[in-house]
């Protein structure tokens, strides 16, 4: 062989060899896909590109971070079509950036001092309380609590600190941003494909055991995409919209703008045909939490006068009424809707109930994890219809107002950032977007338990961060500034860096 020659590795399959591994690594998937399914075939193929990402992932561990930003939003739809507890890939994917971490810290300084914040302290203080639910008396269910605890406290324990020190800077937060948006984009258009197309096989069995009793009404299905049901799909939906209705109107780049303006209005479509009365409440609470941020009176007055105009349009007209979407939505504006005279019934028992169970029946009592391990119980078979009611029944009036107190401290500061602190109109406008996607996403969950749901939890606790650091990455815009326009620097911008 010529020593001058190029080689490639494509040369080494003209040797009979590796031809012969090739082959039998062919003809073994084959034979396992058949005789021990489709699963296994597939894992196989899979293999070779986990042991990949995970090489990655160890030299670069936000790429977690945004691998867990894509699969929150589809990891539960994914049920439908391979059985399997797709929830324990996001622990695993936490486990291992922090796995990542310790060993990159004999080489580097990991700059774990990033997490030290009020908002670390809080969640810590949450899970806390969570982990003290295991001895909960009234609990019934060890199994329950774990299932249900992990959704409740332990991704928001695990990915604020991480969050904090590799996923920090201002670039960070915009591909945050447009992961968010394509997936919402392409929530709404599977949407689209399930009201007009239909559901595929793999969705119609989903409905066929026990998905239509919720999701088909009056003939009628409630969309729900590739999540996890149509009250998540049209919350999530609805969230979108907000968000990015706020970034459009601040956006500096023309196609950003464009984007955002596209996604949110397909969010705020998707939100309208999932069926799901209590998300109308996310695009109220966020418009409202925005008109406050603006602080300008004739502004709030106008966005009170549209309110007022949206509340007449939906509870003392019929206008648009032969239209299934706009119908159901219109019954959320009726007090004396039977559904919520259902509800107001069950939180009537549950406050007997719970007078004498400071710390609630347990994580895990109610919902689908209280049918599943404790069907015989109180709990179980009452339901809660509302995430704050759940954590009300699940861990007691002390779980509830620690619950609120860390959610309206979060909210409040990152308010105050908006209104006092943030210099740069931008990143003030993108703070402004969450702070409103938060109070609508609060005021969504007292209609449906969205907020510790995928992909709503992971948006919700990376937005809270990015709240808290905001005033760190608007010192950090400042420096830049002054650097690109030639001025001084002051001490305290020059200080700044983040990692």
């Amino acid at each position: 062989m010529n020593p001058f020659q190029k080689t490639y590795g494509t040369d080494h399959l003209k040797e009979p060899l590796p031809i012969a591994i090739l082959l039998s690594l062919c003809v073994a998937c084959a034979h396992l896909t058949a005789s021990k399914g489709l699963v296994v075939g597939m894992a196989i193929i899979i293999l070779p590109i986990a042991v990949v990402y995970l090489g990655v992932l160890f030299v670069k561990p936000k790429i977690g971070l945004m691998t867990i930003f894509v699969l929150n939003f589809t990891i539960l739809g994914l049920g439908r079509y391979v059985p399997m507890t797709w929830g324990l890939l996001i622990d695993g994917l936490l486990f291992l950036m922090y796995l990542a971490l310790f060993f990159k810290a004999f080489h580097i300084k990991i700059p774990w001092s990033r997490a030290k914040s009020q908002l670390s302290l809080l969640v810590t203080i949450w899970f806390g309380y969570a982990m003290f639910q295991a001895v909960n008396p009234e609990a019934a269910s060890i199994e329950a609590w774990f299932y249900a605890m992990r959704g409740l406290a332990l991704y928001q324990w695990m990915i604020v600190p991480l969050l904090f020190i590799i996923y920090n800077k201002p670039k960070d937060l915009k591909i945050f941003l447009i992961i968010w948006g394509v997936m919402s984009l392409l929530g709404t258009l599977k949407g689209c494909q399930q009201l007009f197309f239909g559901v595929d096989p793999f969705e119609q069995k989903w409905l066929d055991n026990g998905g239509a009793l919720t999701h088909v009404l009056f003939g009628k299905l409630r969309i729900f995409s590739f999540y996890s049901d149509a009250g998540q799909f049209g919350a999530s939906q609805g969230h979108a919209g907000v968000v990015f209705g706020v970034l459009a109107l601040f956006a500096k780049s023309k196609k950003f703008r464009i984007f955002c303006i596209i996604v949110s209005l397909a969010g705020l479509y998707g939100m309208l045909i999932s069926g799901t009365r209590g998300a109308i409440a996310v695009p109220a609470a966020g418009g409202i939490m925005f008109l406050i941020l603006r602080k300008n009176i004739p502004i709030l007055v106008l966005g009170a006068v549209m309110g007022i105009g949206v509340y007449v349009f939906f509870a003392h007209t019929t206008i648009l009424n032969n239209n299934a979407q706009v119908r159901r939505m219109r019954t959320a504006f009726d007090p004396n809707d039977a559904s919520l005279q259902v509800r107001l019934a069950n939180q009537r028992k549950l406050k007997t109930y719970l007078a004498s169970r400071p710390f609630g029946g347990g994580i895990g009592s109610t919902g689908n994890r209280g049918q599943r391990f404790t069907p015989h119980t109180f709990l179980a078979n009452t339901a809660t219809d509302s995430w704050f009611v759940a954590i009300w029944a699940d861990t007691g009036v002390v779980g509830l107002y620690l619950h609120l107190f860390i959610l309206f401290f979060v909210l409040i500061t990152g308010a105050y950032n908006v209104m006092f602190k943030l210099k740069d109109d931008w990143l003030k406008g993108q703070i402004a977007a969450l702070v409103c996607g938060m109070f609508g996403i609060m005021g969504a969950s007292y209609g449906n338990g969205v907020f510790g749901q995928f992909p709503t939890c992971i948006l919700m606790y990376t937005g809270m961060v990015f709240m808290f650091i905001a005033p760190r990455m608007d010192k950090m815009i400042m420096e830049a500034k002054a650097k690109k326009e030639g001025q001084p620097l002051s001490k305290e911008l020059g200080q700044v860096s983040l990692i």
